[in-house]
C-alpha cells in the first residue's frame, strides 16, 4: 500500500475496536508510508454493528470527496459492512490466506467469498498454492508469493552488536518471527527444545487465537512478544539459524510465508516444516532445508549451524531475492490494475458511441 500512496490516496481500514460511547472513525496518517490508517471505534455489545460501519464509510466517502475507487479487499468479510452506495471503478481481491480454514472463522465466509469472487475485476493471491486453489473460480487470478524489503532485512548481516534480549543468551539461537497461532507446531518446538537444551530457542510475535498457558515452557525457549517491525533485523543478526516450525493441518494448507525472503535476506540458514509454498521453491532450490519430524528438524538444524550460509548458497539466495522485491510486487500488480482500467474505459466508449450510433 505503501507504494500505491506515492501515486494515489489510500485509505487502510482496521476492524473495529469496541471501546466507545458513540461510534466514530479515527484516522492517522502515517509519515513514513503517506497511507491513511482508518480504525472505526463502536459501542460494545452492538447489535447492527455492519449497519453503523456502512453509514460512518459513507460519511467519511463524503468529507473525503472519494469517489469511484478503487476497492481493495483483504477479506471477504468486508462485504458485510462496505456500502452499496459507493460505486467502485476497480474491484480487488487480495486473497492473503484461506481465511475459511482459519481457527474460529464464521460460517458466512465461504459464501461472502462467492459475492466477492462474482463483483471483483482482479484476484490475488497470496503464494502459488492459494493461486492453484482459486484459479478456476475467477478469470483474472494472478499469483504473488511475498515480497521482501531486501534493504531492511540485509542490514542484519552488518549488525555487529547482540542487540536486547539476544545479549543474555548464549549460542547457538534458533530464531522465529511472526504471529503465534495455531499455525505452529507448539509439540515440535517443545520436543526440540528437549532433545537440545544447549539451544535457544527465540520466540517473536503476538500469541493470538491461542492460549498462552498451551506455550511450552522450558528454560531454553524464551517467548519474546510483538516486537517493533524496525527492530526485526536486529534480532535476526543475534540469531544462528531461523526456524518456521509451522504445523501441517488446515490453517497452513495455503500459507505462503513472509518471513522466508526475509530470514534469507537477513543472511541466516532457514529450517522449516513441509509447507507447500516453502518447497516450492524454496526447498527445491536448495535455500531452505525442509523436515518435518521433531528428528529431521533437529538433524536439518544441526546440518545449518554446521554449514552457515556458504558463499555459493549465499549468492543462489540473493539472486532469486531480486524478483522478490515489494517493488516489482507492485509494479506487476499496478500494470494489471491501469490494463483492466482501461479495458474499462474502452468499453464504455464503445458503449456510449453505439448509443449515438442507434440514436442517429
Amino acid at each position: 500500500m505503501s507504494r500505491f500512496a506515492k501515486h494515489r490516496r489510500v485509505f487502510y481500514f482496521e476492524e473495529p475496536l469496541y471501546d466507545a460511547a458513540t461510534a466514530y472513525l479515527e484516522t492517522r496518517r502515517c509519515p513514513l508510508t503517506q497511507v491513511t490508517i482508518v480504525t472505526p471505534h463502536l459501542p460494545p455489545h452492538g447489535t447492527n454493528d455492519n449497519a453503523i460501519l456502512q453509514e460512518l464509510i459513507q460519511r467519511f466517502a463524503r468529507a473525503e470527496q472519494i469517489t469511484e475507487p478503487i476497492t481493495w479487499f483483504y477479506t471477504p468479510m468486508a462485504l458485510e459492512f462496505f456500502p452499496k452506495t459507493i460505486l467502485p471503478s476497480l474491484v480487488v481481491y487480495d486473497c492473503m490466506d484461506e481465511l475459511s480454514m482459519f481457527r474460529g472463522a464464521p460460517a458466512s465466509i465461504q459464501i461472502l467469498e462467492e459475492e466477492l469472487l462474482r463483483v471483483s475485476d482482479l484476484v490475488f493471491t497470496g503464494g502459488v498454492s492459494l493461486f492453484e486453489a482459486k484459479r478456476s473460480l475467477h478469470k483474472a487470478v494472478h499469483a504473488f508469493p511475498s515480497g521482501v524489503e531486501a534493504e531492511h532485512f540485509g542490514s542484519a548481516r552488518s549488525f555487529q552488536d547482540d542487540f536486547a534480549e539476544n545479549a543474555s543468551l548464549p549460542r547457538p539461537r534458533l530464531g522465529f518471527a511472526g504471529v503465534i497461532d495455531e499455525r505452529m507446531d507448539l509439540n515440535l518446538v517443545d520436543e526440540v527444545a528437549r532433545q537440545r537444551p544447549d539451544w535457544q530457542l527465540v520466540m517473536i510475535g503476538p500469541v493470538t487465537k491461542i492460549d498462552s498457558a498451551s506455550l511450552p515452557a522450558r528454560p531454553n525457549i524464551h517467548w519474546l512478544g510483538r516486537k517493533e517491525y524496525a527492530d526485526l533485523p536486529k534480532y535476526f543478526a543475534g540469531w544462528d539459524v531461523a526456524l518456521m516450525p509451522f504445523a501441517l493441518n488446515d490453517s497452513t494448507r495455503f500459507i505462503s510465508p513472509t518471513k522466508t525472503p526475509e530470514y534469507l535476506c537477513a543472511g541466516l540458514p532457514v529450517v522449516s516444516t513441509p509447507i507447500r509454498d516453502v518447497v516450492r521453491p524454496y526447498g527445491n532450490l536448495g535455500l531452505v532445508r525442509i523436515a518435518e519430524t521433531p528428528e529431521q528438524f533437529i538433524l536439518a538444524t544441526e546440518q545449518a549451524l554446521m554449514g552457515g550460509m556458504c558463499l555459493k548458497w549465499r549468492e543462489r539466495a540473493d539472486q532469486f531475492l531480486k524478483s522478490l522485491s515489494w517493488d516489482s510486487v507492485w509494479e506487476s500488480m499496478n500494470h494489471l490494475i491501469a490494463e483492466k482500467q482501461e479495458r474499462a474505459a474502452l468499453g464504455l466508449a464503445a458503449a456510449a458511441q453505439s448509443r449515438r450510433a442507434a440514436h442517429v
